[in-house]
């Protein structure tokens, strides 16, 4: 009889996850590359906040559906936040079409147009649930956006244009921001040196490892151009006097773009909380050294981050 009731309970408990995670897609671009969003419903009446998130992947691959960002969109909606998970043009994968190997300038420049074009793209999706927020039943006064890596970069990379009121966000009223950004392993790409931010950014919570050779922890430039990582935004962010939590793990790769979608829910959701939720001011660094790990390579060429991604 025991063993009846645990399936009975875990059969039921399966249905229940299944119908809360299952999406309504809907397109937000149309023409001949359509843009698709899903968008995953929190329990519960009325307006909810809601999570934008941007899948990782070089700018070449990647979809917005990868299971291993269920566990993170599944600890939102059970805070009560929607999820919106959205496509965006690979601008990385053109380039990679037409040849075998990517040098540091051409890859300069083909990443400048990717990062942009992923930017756009968010800024698209953000355009299209502020004016359908009363439909899709979006509270749009706490939009967080969010990304992993690639998507990190991208969301970062919007709230940049935000701030700035470039023409990439010429849609985006000019009294509009995002109510935070969680941003894991991303950076901000700059043509003119350090980035600038014409406005206050949104509070930001930040994950990066020191030795990533995907997404630079620190920054790295070719004539002024390339990224600016997240121990640079930190460190701009304190100078301004703005909003931002910095998990920076030693001697962690690339993994910090993954891992605390799993692992580090607590830290998130104090941050949603209290930045967020409540818009407290907060200026944090957690300096996190993993027991047991072994001093490695920190600093990398620009060669070494375009070879380990694409080559």
């Amino acid at each position: 009889m025991k063993r009846f009731t645990l399936l009975v309970t875990l059969i039921f408990t399966m249905t229940t996850l299944s119908a809360q995670t299952k999406p309504t897609t809907y397109c937000f671009v149309e023409g001949k590359e359509p843009l698709y969003l899903d968008h995953y419903r929190a329990e519960g009446e009325g307006l909810h906040p809601c999570v934008l998130f941007a899948f990782g992947g070089g700018f070449s691959h990647g979809n917005r559906a990868d299971e291993r960002y269920m566990p993170y969109f599944e600890m939102l909606l059970s805070e009560g936040f929607d999820v919106v998970s959205i496509d965006y043009r690979l601008g990385m994968a053109y380039t990679l079409d037409k040849t075998s190997s990517v040098g540091a300038l051409e890859g300069a420049w083909a990443m400048y147009r990717s990062v942009n074009m992923a930017a756009e793209d968010v800024l698209r999706a953000l355009d299209y649930i502020l004016i359908n927020a009363v439909k899709m039943g979006i509270d749009i006064s706490r939009i967080v956006a969010s990304g992993s890596s690639a998507g990190a970069i991208a969301v970062l990379q919007a709230e940049n244009h935000i701030v700035n009121r470039s023409h990439y966000a010429k849609n985006i009223s000019a009294d509009y921001n995002f109510a935070g950004v969680i941003a894991f392993a991303g950076a901000v790409y700059s043509v003119l040196g350090e980035p600038k931010w014409g406005d206050m950014p949104c509070p930001m919570m930040l994950f990066h490892g020191n030795a990533d050779r995907n997404v630079p922890y620190r920054k790295a430039t070719i004539l002024a151009t390339g990224f600016y990582g997240s121990d640079y935004i930190a460190e701009q962010l304190h100078k301004m006097g703005a909003t931002y939590y910095f998990h920076s793990a030693h001697y962690r790769d690339h993994a910090l773009a993954l891992s605390p979608l799993t692992d580090n829910h607590d830290e998130i959701k104090s941050f949603i909380a209290r930045c967020v939720v409540a818009r407290e001011k907060m200026q944090h660094t957690n300096e996190y050294v993993a027991a047991g790990i072994e001093p490695c390579q920190t600093e990398f060429t620009i060669q070494e981050y375009l070879d380990s991604n694409y080559n």
